[in-house]
């Protein structure tokens, strides 16, 4: 699959899902807390199946 994150998306998709996860463990302590795993697992593999489908790129195209 093709990279079609950029560096500062990545970076505040693995921060919004550690956030989301770390719900599951203080605070409310909900399950719904797990739903961070969508964006920590898309920040750290570089790509997102929505941007894919839409034809959006945050990353900058190679030469």
């Amino acid at each position: 699959m093709k990279t079609n994150e950029g560096t500062i998306d990545r970076v505040l998709r693995v921060l919004v899902g550690l956030a989301l996860i770390a719900i599951v463990f203080v605070g409310p302590q909900t399950p719904w807390g797990w739903i961070g795993l969508v964006p920590l697992l898309t920040g750290l593999a570089g790509t997102c199946p929505v941007y894919t489908i839409l034809g959006i790129r945050t990353c900058k195209l190679k030469n």
